[in-house]
C-alpha cells in the first residue's frame, strides 16, 4: 500500500485521509492540532474501530460529528487517555497498563502538563476504560487486532491490512527517546518492522509511513545516541541535534528528550 494513495475530506478541525484496502479502508485523522495528534479508524464491512483519542475540543467536536450515525465498535485507548468527550458511550478497550498509564502514570503527568499549557482548549477528563484487553490477538466489530503490551501501554497490530500502530515514528520530526536504552527499544523495535515487512506503520503523532521511514528513523536515533554521548549537558545536546537536524519538527519533544537524556 503506497501511502500517497488517498482521498481527502476536510473537516471543521484537520483533516481525514482515506485510504482504500478493498475489504477494508483506514480513515487517518489528521486533527491539525496543537501537539500534532493523530487518530486512525478502521472500517470494515460499515463498522468502525477508533485507535486512540483526540484530545482537543475542537478536534474531539469534529470526529464525533464526522463518526454521527456510524457504527462505532470500540474505541482503543492506549497512549492517548485524554479526551473523554470523545464518542462517550462507546466501548472504550485498553490494557491494565495503559489504563495505569493514563489515570496515575506518565500519561497522567502528560495530561496536566498539557491541561496547564493549553487552558480549557484541551480536554484534560480521562476516558474510562470498559474492556480490558489481554495482550495477543482479539476481534472488535469483526475486524482483528493483535495487542503488545509496551512498558507505557499497547501497540496494534492489524493483520487485515499489514499495519501497526504505535505511538511515535515520525521520520522527519523529533520524538520522546527517554534516554539510550529507550533509542535502543525503539530501534529494535522499528527493525522488527521491518523484518515483518509491513506496510503501513501508523503513529499517533504523524501520518502512516512505510519500512523506508522506518529505517531513516533509525539512523535518527543512532546519531541521537551519538550526539548525547559527546555532549556534556542538554543545552549542548539540543545544539547539535538541532545542527544535524535543521529542518525536523517536534521541537517540543527534543525538549523533552534532552530531560531525559540529561536530567
Amino acid at each position: 500500500m503506497n501511502k500517497r494513495t488517498f482521498t481527502t475530506v476536510r473537516l471543521s478541525q484537520g483533516e481525514m485521509r482515506i485510504y482504500n484496502f478493498g475489504g477494508m479502508k483506514l480513515h487517518a485523522y489528521q486533527t491539525g492540532d496543537p501537539l500534532g495528534d493523530e487518530v486512525f479508524l478502521v472500517e470494515k464491512a460499515g463498522r468502525f474501530v477508533v485507535i486512540e483519542s483526540p484530545c482537543f475540543v475542537s478536534s474531539v467536536a469534529a470526529l464525533n460529528a464526522y463518526l454521527e450515525g456510524r457504527d462505532v465498535a470500540g474505541v482503543l485507548i492506549a497512549y492517548h487517555g485524554a479526551g473523554a468527550s470523545f464518542l462517550p458511550d462507546a466501548p472504550k478497550y485498553a490494557t491494565a497498563n495503559a489504563a495505569e498509564y493514563a489515570r496515575q502514570g506518565g500519561g497522567k503527568a502528560l495530561i496536566d502538563q498539557f491541561a496547564a499549557a493549553f487552558g480549557s482548549a484541551f480536554d484534560s477528563s480521562v476516558h474510562t476504560v470498559t474492556h480490558t484487553l489481554a495482550e495477543g490477538e482479539t476481534a472488535i466489530g469483526g475486524i482483528r487486532f493483535v495487542i503488545r503490551r509496551t512498558a507505557e501501554a499497547y501497540d496494534v497490530e492489524i493483520p487485515e491490512i499489514n499495519a501497526v500502530y504505535t505511538h511515535m515514528l515520525g521520520h522527519d520530526c523529533h520524538s520522546i527517546v527517554a534516554g539510550a536504552d529507550c533509542a535502543d527499544a525503539m530501534i529494535a523495535q522499528l527493525r522488527g518492522y521491518i523484518q515483518a515487512g509491513r506496510s503501513l506503520i501508523l503513529t499517533s503523532h504523524y501520518t502512516p509511513e512505510d519500512l523506508k521511514d522506518a529505517e531513516t528513523k533509525i539512523g535518527y536515533l543512532e546519531q541521537l545516541k551519538a550526539i548525547a554521548a559527546s555532549c556534556q549537558d542538554g543545552a549542548s545536546f539540543k545544539a547539535a541535534v538541532r545542527e544535524r537536524y535543521p529542518a525536523y519538527g517536534g521541537e517540543n519533544y527534543l525538549d523533552m528528550t534532552a530531560g531525559f537524556f540529561f536530567s
